[in-house]
């Protein structure tokens, strides 16, 4: 396993490494090719002085930290990746979030790119790039060969990481925007009980379903950084593994996998069998139910489109769209259409949460396919209409998917982990462990020790 920011940490605090050195690491490694089209802005100035002044200390330590183009750092634009929003003017005070990072001694290293206004799960931006995935965990820093897309919408948060340019990158997750890009590079997204984790000063995609998180390289820096973004400690009692009831749902969530997957998956499985869990399986035939609830675009359409709309009136034709034409769904929803959604949502987590009475977590894919290629799924150029059809079929195909098994977890307001479980040879891929409200640490406690579990080889 290498380094995390807590070992990084220990460093520091021992007198073997200065944070001033650390940082110049992650400033050479944000300048290097890996991390081409993750960056909207960079702060290296301003991070070197918090490097040098920071106090070993602290929680964080004086070491690098990104932060998504979506969540307000005082005198600096946050514009989400968006054309639209590129005339933003720079934000009067941090978000909430960013300010709790400050205060834990993290060293902002710059705004990361994004998918336009976080919504697609895929990770590209037709306005600044796509950056690719990298494999945190067995690669050296460098992109896959070929390029694959990095997940979304956190895409530049999660190669921020894998490149090693940032310990760990605050994100969003309105649909599985943390989860799936750890799952394809290889590292860990930990998604709270959305109401644990403050939204203020953030460019919303979906009130109902954004949740603040991280991206880290280890299930014990995910707790670190839950700590400080939530304001409040995690309770573990690092128990056995032997003894927990872990179900397995088997409807939505195993359809559809990719051979990598499955095979990845059903050793992670077995791994936790030897370790002497319980792994059940299950119908959970509700999950089924949310692609008829959501057929026409959901709180997610509906929510965006109602802070989008006079945007989208004036300067409509400056969007992604892709991202566009789902937002624009939100305008056939009705304000009694909005109510059923909501009331629909209430009865099915009701539903879901006593179908997953007496167990200690769900156990899935994070995603069900492998990255996908960037070449097959890039934003359309106008120079062959036949191509970028081809693209953009491939593109709304793998979107679905990537976003299928997590944002089920968005709509229970449940809390969910990735754990990389792909062994050298393999790309990157990840199990969820998840549950519902305010069973986070719970799910972080078997994090704990699953994660070593799926990291041998």
């Amino acid at each position: 396993m290498k380094p995390d920011l807590l070992a990084t940490r220990a460093l520091l605090r021992e007198g073997r490494n200065t944070a001033s050195q650390a940082m110049e690491a992650s400033i050479a490694a944000a300048q290097s090719p890996a991390c081409n089209h993750v960056f909207a802005r960079t702060f290296f100035d301003s991070a070197r002085a918090s490097a040098a002044q920071t106090a070993a200390g602290t929680p964080l330590a004086g070491l690098a930290v990104s932060v998504k183009d979506l969540f307000d750092i005082q005198d600096h634009p946050t514009t989400a990746s968006a054309r639209a929003l590129a005339d933003a003017p720079a934000a009067a005070r941090d978000s909430t979030a960013v300010a709790r990072l400050r205060a834990a001694g993290a060293s902002l290293l710059g705004h990361t790119h994004m998918v336009e206004f976080a919504y697609s799960g895929v990770g590209t931006n037709p306005h600044h790039g796509t950056p690719a995935a990298v494999d945190a965990l067995h690669g050296n820093h460098t992109p896959l060969q070929p390029p694959r897309a990095p997940g979304g919408s956190s895409s530049g948060a999660a190669v921020s990481v894998a490149t090693g340019a940032a310990w760990l990158a605050l994100g969003s997750d309105t649909g599985g925007s943390i989860r799936i890009p750890a799952a394809l590079n290889g590292l860990v997204g930990f998604k709270p009980t959305a109401r644990l984790t403050p939204l203020d000063g953030t460019v919303p995609l979906a009130p109902s379903l954004d949740t603040a998180g991280a991206l880290t390289h280890s299930v014990r820096d995910a707790i670190l950084a839950h700590e400080i973004l939530a304001a409040r400690r995690v309770h573990t009692g690092q128990r056995p593994l032997q003894g927990c009831r872990l179900a397995v749902p088997t409807t939505v969530f195993l359809q559809a996998l990719d051979p990598a997957v499955a095979t990845a998956f059903e050793r992670s499985l077995q791994r936790l069998r030897a370790a002497g869990a319980e792994v059940v399986e299950i119908n959970l035939p509700e999950t089924a139910e949310l692609a008829s609830i959501n057929a026409a675009g959901g709180l997610t359409a509906a929510e965006s489109h109602a802070w989008h709309r006079e945007r989208l009136a004036t300067r409509g034709a400056q969007y992604d769209p892709r991202v566009r034409s789902r937002i624009e769904k939100g305008a056939l929803i009705s304000a009694s259409d909005y109510q059923e959604l909501q009331r629909l949502r209430h009865d099915w987590q009701q539903r879901m949460q006593a179908a997953m009475q007496g167990f200690d977590a769900m156990v899935s894919p994070t995603v069900p396919i492998t990255a996908p290629l960037i070449s097959e799924v890039a934003p359309a150029d106008g120079l062959d209409s036949a191509a970028d059809a081809q693209r953009d079929a491939a593109f709304t195909r793998c979107n679905m998917l990537l976003l299928r098994n997590t944002s089920v977890v968005n709509q229970l307001d449940g809390c969910a982990i990735s754990l990389p479980c792909h062994i050298p040879g393999e790309l990157p891929m990840g199990v969820m462990l998840w549950h519902s409200m305010l069973q986070d640490d719970v799910v972080l406690d078997l994090a704990l020790q699953a994660e070593s579990l799926f990291l041998s080889h």
